[in-house]
């Protein structure tokens, strides 16, 4: 990371703290720090959120249209991501540097989201080979590796001691964001991997590869059931009150 010097004391310090699943800042390997997620930002869009996790802050929005489905897909909706990188948060986004991480986080979501599992475009079908809904999302995951261990949501300094970064993408339960009066109706539910890419100069062993992706799994299972269960909360609680607008662009 940019402006970031340690030293080689300071490096070890980190890097043996993480083979010893105890962090400089207290948490585990697979903990994230607080976070704050705000749905219904943007009022044009058809739907948004703004997640702040220390100093990052990331604007999500949805937008729909109806477009005509591709031939070789004709029962299927589309979906587009777009993500810009603002050079306001940090000199590395300036010129290439931020177009090309743009580019690798759109083309990375576009694969995690080719997976049924992780979203079933089949929802976005409104009549066979002639229409279907495409979705616009606009945005603006990561483990790093250290020695041999991986850590979720690394400081500055952590990234400062690695040499490759892992992105997992796991697959959510959709028993959260699903409307299902019964929950019989609900599908069995296993998480899987829908999409890996890895960053940096860096290597990782087949083993440390395997033992990396099921540590991504599991912390992303225990967010996805802490974000799941704030939203089901906030959908209901909109159910039976309504609730004002504050949101930032609001």
């Amino acid at each position: 990371m940019a402006g970031i010097l340690l030293s080689h004391t300071e490096k070890v310090y980190i890097t043996h703290g993480v083979k010893n699943e105890y962090r400089s800042d207290g948490r585990s390997n697979i903990d994230y720090r607080p976070m704050e997620l705000e749905t219904d930002v943007v009022s044009h869009a058809s739907g948004s959120a703004r997640l702040r996790l220390a100093n990052t802050d990331i604007l999500v929005g949805v937008k729909t249209e109806i477009d005509v489905p591709k031939p070789d897909k004709p029962g299927l909706g589309k979906i587009e991501f777009f993500v810009d990188c603002s050079a306001n948060a940090t000199p590395e986004f300036e010129g290439r540097g931020g177009e090309q991480l743009a580019n690798s986080i759109s083309n990375i979501m576009l694969r995690a989201y080719q997976s049924a599992q992780a979203f079933n475009l089949k929802q976005l079908c409104i009549f066979e080979g002639k229409q279907c809904w495409k979705l616009y999302i606009d945005i603006l995951v990561t483990l790093c590796r250290i020695g041999e261990k991986c850590v979720v949501d690394p400081t500055a300094e952590e990234e400062s001691c690695s040499l490759v970064s892992l992105i997992v993408g796991v697959t959510g339960n959709p028993k959260y964001y699903n409307d299902y009066e019964d929950e019989e109706e609900l599908p069995a539910f296993e998480a899987k991997c829908s999409v890996i890419s890895m960053h940096g100069p860096g290597s990782v062993s087949p083993q440390n590869l395997r033992d990396a992706i099921n540590q991504g799994i599991i912390a992303a299972v225990c967010l996805d059931e802490a974000l799941g269960k704030t939203l089901f909360r906030e959908r209901r609680d909109t159910e039976q009150f309504k609730r004002h607008s504050y949101g930032f662009l609001k």
